[in-house]
């Protein structure tokens, strides 16, 4: 074998390349053959929230959402998306508005809409060698980079302008595929966490006056969505 290794015409690096080659070429046509290359996906949900802005908001369900999606092998895929939400929150009593304490009456209702356009990185399990379930199930892991657009109306409150603004988060979780016709439909489920820099993450305007109780110091808090998804591929 030495003799061989050394001999004239015999370059050992030459033969490693080649079979690195062969086993890309190989990859590359099992993908060709087998895998799926875009994807279209619509879907409804729940969009809902902890902390100071949970415990404010009433959330008026169902969340809507479209995304296309590139794969770039069996494990690895990245995606463009928009979802949109819509929720509302009733300040029946005064609180400190534009830091006047001398409010002497509640806003009333205040609806929420929140659009968020994304890009995500999505990575597939390897599930060859396991049960036949799980395989099907298409089990992910994903990361979304996220912009939020947040939409306030005071609509008891004519003369208040809007409160408008964006907000840059991340979007971390998980999902499932399953397959209704494999390579053509699926039905999807992805569950997340969204941490968010809302515009009015740390606004005091809804902090209670001074001796009373209602009201919220801020409203921070995460997001926690759950999408079911159909999803066509080509």
């Amino acid at each position: 074998m030495q003799e061989d290794d050394m001999g004239v015409g015999s370059d050992i690096f030459d033969d490693f390349n080649d079979n690195l080659e062969e086993t890309q070429i190989l990859e590359d046509e099992q993908f060709y053959h087998n895998g799926r290359f875009y994807s279209f996906a619509v879907s409804l949900g729940i969009t809902d929230f902890d902390g100071n802005r949970g415990l404010a908001y009433e959330n008026e369900h169902p969340s809507y959402g479209m995304n296309i999606n590139y794969f770039l092998d069996f494990q690895s895929s990245f995606a463009l998306g928009i979802e949109f939400s819509r929720h509302h929150f009733f300040l029946e009593e005064a609180v400190l508005r534009h830091g006047n304490p001398k409010t002497n009456q509640g806003v009333g209702l205040v609806e929420v809409d929140m659009l968020r356009a994304y890009f995500s990185n999505r990575y597939y399990f390897n599930t060859a060698n396991l049960g036949t379930a799980i395989t099907y199930s298409n089990p992910y892991l994903t990361a979304r980079f996220e912009y939020w657009y947040l939409s306030n109306e005071f609509v008891d409150q004519s003369k208040e302008p809007d409160d408008n603004g964006g907000g840059i988060g991340v979007g971390l979780g998980g999902g499932l595929e399953f397959p209704i016709k494999l390579k053509e439909s699926y039905i999807g489920v992805e569950f997340l966490i969204h941490l968010v820099n809302f515009h009015d993450k740390w606004k005091e305007d809804y902090r209670p006056l001074e001796g009373h109780d209602f009201g919220y110091d801020d409203l921070s808090g995460s997001g926690y969505s759950t999408m079911v998804s159909y999803v066509m591929h080509w």
